[in-house]
């Protein structure tokens, strides 16, 4: 294969959505909407190259359900909590910003802990120190020190479900290590 085809190949996933995403904002499905969603992604892609993102991952099916199903779970169960706690009068929340230790060190894999982790209600990752893979999470509701070990061993789980479903085999061989102790 060569170098050209090599690279359009790279390119092909974000064509398609480049173009999936212009037949969307224009609401219809049409042969000219489509032919326009392709030149306009070419144009796109031609004048402002990015990078490749993809840093040599291996989706693993499997893995890949189990992290979608729990995030959707996830998702349903903290949105209803967080209803819940805006329409519930009662005290005032105690809230908490944690920082825990990642064990990857993967710049596609750590954006996408970082992303699952702030689309679900409750929590939102506020600073990602890249270079000591620390997360800085803030938590909405925190009960007690108890509450706040099993919300930071909550985030090591994404880690883990992540790394599972997109990581190389060395960083599935980091999981096993236990992240370094960070101040809090």
């Amino acid at each position: 294969m060569t170098d050209r085809a090599r690279h359009l190949l790279r390119q092909l996933p974000a064509l398609v959505w480049l173009v999936l995403v212009w037949v969307l904002l224009w609401g219809t499905w049409s042969w000219a909407n489509v032919l326009g969603g392709v030149l306009v992604a070419v144009l796109v892609t031609r004048v402002v190259p990015l990078p490749a993102v993809v840093e040599n991952i291996r989706i693993r099916p499997l893995a890949l359900l189990r992290f979608l199903a729990v995030f959707a779970v996830d998702l349903a169960v903290s949105s209803a909590q967080v209803a819940w706690r805006a329409l519930r009068p009662g005290p005032p929340l105690r809230s908490a910003v944690i920082r825990v230790q990642l064990r990857t060190d993967s710049d596609l894999l750590l954006a996408v802990i970082s992303e699952a982790l702030s689309l679900v209600p409750g929590s939102v990752v506020l600073d990602l120190d890249r270079e000591h893979r620390v997360l800085a999470v803030h938590l909405l509701e925190v009960r007690d020190r108890d509450d706040l070990e099993r919300q930071r061993a909550g985030v090591l789980a994404v880690e883990d479900r992540v790394v599972r479903a997109f990581g190389r085999s060395r960083e599935r061989a980091a999981l096993d290590r236990e992240p370094t102790e960070v101040a809090r």
